[in-house]
């Protein structure tokens, strides 16, 4: 029996929304240290950003991340700063 390789990953373009907002959460993670803390809090961004999700302060809270050396507070003021940069 053989296995077969995993599937190809189709990176985002740099200029994407789904990457700017991913490369956000990227930036804080030395206070989100769990990579899968991280992508599910970017799925939630990406889906705020589009219009159909819930604000940062809500979604620190709700999405149930792990967070060290910063308030969740704090947090949600910086992702909503660094949020407000993109435009679309």
């Amino acid at each position: 029996m053989t296995t077969l390789s995993a599937p190809g990953t189709k990176l985002y373009p740099e200029n994407s929304i789904e990457k700017k907002v991913y490369g956000i959460v990227e930036q804080f993670k030395e206070f989100i240290p769990v990579m899968n803390d991280r992508n599910r809090l970017g799925f939630c961004l990406y889906k705020y950003v589009k219009g159909g999700g819930d604000k940062p302060e809500i979604l620190v809270k709700s999405t149930k991340i792990n967070v060290v050396g910063i308030s969740k507070e704090d947090l949600a003021k910086k992702l909503n700063e660094e949020i407000s940069k993109i435009s679309q």
